[in-house]
């Protein structure tokens, strides 16, 4: 937007603010470097994530797809450069992540209400806002699931749907997934993708997932950033602005087979360079 619209000169100051926000990049990574042993996975890396997308990683293996996130979120230190959330540091960021691993990433001895209310729990959320705030989370995603159950007692969708509910209990600002589906069944797999969708729709959080299945990133996603091989650098960053939600009828349509083919066809070249 522009001085020159009406809304923006009357809008009041906190609106005003409120639209310039939306307008710049939620995450800003600049000079990005990391070093594993004998590889170099990033080096001088630069990108922008956008606010409020569905955006997916997608590139030949062993790019650095979890790595990257990883780095973003913090649970691994870069060698070097800088990330910043709306132009600030870390610090104060809430964001939600959900693993690969649900069976190691949910508490065994907590039963499923206790597994998603434990953020609330560390960060000192008194017990009767955290009761108020999982009982909400779970009536807005309408998931029927026996709360008082052990994870030993659920099947792997269910731990994986308490986890994502986990990540999200917190408002986060963020929301990292790690090849979310990659340990559940077909049918599952669908489910729990109807249900990101769902998430997605309801809560405009910024998501950014990892995965290896290049006609689930497309489905899921508005953008798609194609890495290259290490050290790898953003190869393209494909728009897919589908309208939500995404169903079986989305696959065989005009846009949806053109942007998986344009995707197949960088990834193809990219995995050909030696």
């Amino acid at each position: 937007m522009t001085g020159a619209q009406p809304a923006v000169k009357t809008a009041a100051p906190g609106n005003a603010q409120d639209a310039a926000r939306r307008t710049v990049p939620h995450v800003t990574i600049r000079g990005l470097s990391k070093r594993f042993s004998d590889a170099t996975i990033y080096d001088n890396f630069d990108f922008d994530i956008p606010r409020g997308k569905l955006m997916s990683v997608f590139g030949p293996n062993g790019c650095g797809k979890s790595t990257l996130i990883n780095m973003i979120a913090g649970l691994v230190a870069a060698d070097s450069g800088e990330i910043l959330f709306d132009g600030e540091p870390l610090n104060d960021i809430k964001f939600g992540y959900v693993f690969q691993n649900y069976r190691e990433a949910m508490f065994p001895w907590l039963r499923a209400f206790d597994n998603i209310a434990y953020p609330l729990k560390v960060m000192g959320v008194p017990k009767a806002e955290r009761i108020v705030r999982v009982e909400k989370i779970v009536a807005n995603l309408n998931v029927k699931i026996d709360l008082r159950l052990y994870p030993y007692q659920m099947s792997g969708g269910q731990q994986q749907l308490i986890s994502i509910m986990r990540a999200l209990v917190v408002d986060p600002e963020i929301l990292f997934l790690d090849e979310p589906f990659s340990a559940l069944d077909y049918e599952m797999t669908l489910f729990m993708r109807e249900q990101l969708q769902r998430v997605f729709v309801e809560t405009g959080t910024t998501t950014v997932l990892v995965s290896h299945d290049l006609e689930e990133a497309v489905y899921l996603s508005d953008r798609i950033l194609l890495l290259s091989r290490h050290p790898a650098r953003a190869v393209e960053f494909v728009h897919y602005d589908a309208a939500r939600p995404r169903t079986d009828q989305t696959l065989s349509e005009a846009g949806f087979i053109s942007t998986k083919a344009h995707c197949l066809e960088v990834f193809q070249r990219e995995v050909r360079k030696t």
